[in-house]
């Protein structure tokens, strides 16, 4: 076991300090974050691997559609207007699938945020991603904070050029490479790769790359923090889901106060001391640039990578680890009315400790179970009830649909043998990627036939119409009635749409018009 005076004490010095607030206006600080090491570290070195793989490798990925769609899994083809995602197509009218799918998101968010807080934004925000990739590079060409620091604070020199000029390089090609996946989603991503590099892909492909590495490049290399200190949002709406049973990551000065890097010589002088030993390991981590010591900030992003860098020291030390840790408030509570004898004196530490040195039995600590509370199943119930009536409405949609429109001039015509004659547009709708023939049956108004206008055949109440893949097929139909039978103004009747080989049928209800009969 190490003593307190060995631990290195970091100098570092929290840049967004909940003490001193910077002016709006002021120059920017440069953070320059140490690399952690621990648990949750590893699980954002995942959640960045499995993150950036999705976005890079899923306009790759393909899906046999058959031979009349394409077979890219996942592609938003703006030019005939459908959404493919795998085994889903999307129509512009079924929009609303999408709207769902946001409401879901929406909901998952505020789930995620009322139970651990900010952990979106800690780990999975493609902000904190994209920077967590951009310090990666800087990392392995500059090395780590204290060189980093020296090279930023030392004159240009050859190789300082040298080292900035390939970090910028690479940030570059990663930039341009993340403009480029986002435009593979619009297109077949091998011809639209290729077209791309041969000079003939369309202007506004080359726009959007440009776009997007300048966005890439300048907020995960130059901006970092400050896009989510002054840009987003989030942060301050955070706070409006968050309650006392929500985890956050938390100092618990109940245990870690009063710090001293002499702990010994306190004790010895029979001053109380605290588990802190001040040595800013978890400033210097901290990518937002704050010390989490000085209570809940706007600016943290719950990333815990403070608590990985607390951990570390508390095992040196031989002491427990949770000196910095997820808590929520209720249990923060708790304990510091323990350790402060109910607020009646200073954080006493002898107060949470038995006389073997371990926790009291009355300090309070995490239990999974906490987090499961009545607003936790709120929103869970109700983001699976968004989710199940999204799958179910998908399992159950129309895959055929009739739409039509009666000519309103003129409403009906009279033709030379008394008959009554209704024009109507009939659009069929085929919304799979395979041909389909439709047979189009007029159901009611008995007596009355039906032709097609354009086509030889003869009139009839059916007719088989062939209807390509995913497309619209709008046909012009006449509605013939002889006068015998025509039972007043307007009569209603069917058109009914329906595919024999999938047993798939839709109907529209119609009217048809007639003369005013004399009484």
């Amino acid at each position: 076991m190490l003593d307190q005076t060995q631990i290195e004490r970091l100098e570092a010095e929290p840049v967004n300090s909940a003490k001193t607030r910077q002016p709006l206006y002021a120059a920017r600080k440069k953070i320059f974050p140490k690399r952690a090491a621990g648990r949750f570290r590893q699980f954002k070195w995942l959640v960045m691997a499995v993150t950036l793989g999705i976005y890079y490798l899923t306009p790759w990925l393909r899906w046999d559609r058959g031979a009349y769609a394409p077979d890219q899994a996942v592609l938003v083809d703006l030019a005939n207007r459908r959404f493919y995602f795998f085994f889903i197509e999307i129509w512009p009218q079924e929009f609303y699938y999408v709207a769902g799918l946001l409401v879901m998101a929406g909901v998952g968010l505020f789930l995620l945020t009322s139970t651990v807080g900010r952990a979106w934004c800690g780990y999975a925000c493609p902000q904190t991603v994209w920077v967590d990739l951009f310090l990666v590079v800087e990392r392995a060409i500059e090395g780590d904070r204290n060189a980093r620091m020296k090279l930023d604070a030392g004159s240009w020199t050859a190789r300082k050029l040298a080292l900035r000029t390939a970090k910028h390089l690479i940030w570059l090609v990663i930039a341009v490479a993340t403009g480029g996946a986002w435009i593979f989603y619009f297109a077949d991503a091998p011809t639209l790769l290729r077209e791309v590099f041969t000079g003939t892909a369309a202007a506004v492909a080359y726009g959007t790359i440009g776009i997007l590495t300048a966005t890439t490049y300048t907020f995960g290399g130059l901006m970092r923090e400050q896009v989510c200190t002054y840009m987003c949002p989030w942060p301050r709406i955070q706070a409006a889901m968050l309650d006392e049973s929500s985890l956050t990551v938390t100092y618990n000065d109940w245990r870690g106060e009063p710090r001293s890097r002499h702990a010994k010589k306190a004790q010895a002088a029979g001053l109380p001391t605290g588990d802190c030993v001040d040595c800013n390991a978890c400033v210097a981590v901290c990518p937002m640039g704050i010390d989490i010591r000085d209570g809940q900030q706007l600016e943290c992003i719950t990333c815990a990578l403070c608590i990985d860098a607390c951990d570390g020291v508390m095992d040196k030390l031989g002491r427990e680890r949770g000196l910095i840790s997820y808590a929520t408030l209720t249990d923060y509570n708790s304990n510091m009315a323990l350790a402060t004898a109910q607020g009646a004196s200073p954080i006493t530490p002898s107060l949470i400790r038995a006389g073997d040195g371990r926790f009291s039995e009355k300090v309070v600590h995490f239990h999974l179970r906490k987090i499961f509370r009545p607003r936790t199943f709120a929103y869970m119930g109700l983001w699976s009830m968004l989710g199940v009536g999204l799958v179910y409405s998908l399992l159950t949609r129309d895959r055929l649909e009739v739409n039509v429109l009666h000519d309103r001039n003129p409403q009906f015509v009279t033709l030379s043998d008394g008959a009554i004659r209704n024009g109507y547009t009939v659009k069929l709708l085929n919304m799979i990627p395979e041909p389909r023939t439709i047979v189009v049956t007029l159901q009611g108004l008995d007596g009355a036939e039906m032709s097609l206008v354009g086509s030889d055949l003869p009139p009839g109440r059916t007719f088989a119409i062939p209807v390509e893949p995913d497309r619209l097929k709008t046909l012009k139909i006449f509605v013939r009635m002889p006068a015998a039978r025509i039972q007043g103004e307007t009569q209603s009747f069917k058109f009914v749409a329906e595919d024999k080989a999938s047993f798939e049928s839709n109907q529209y209800v119609a009217t048809f018009n007639a003369p005013e009969i004399s009484k």
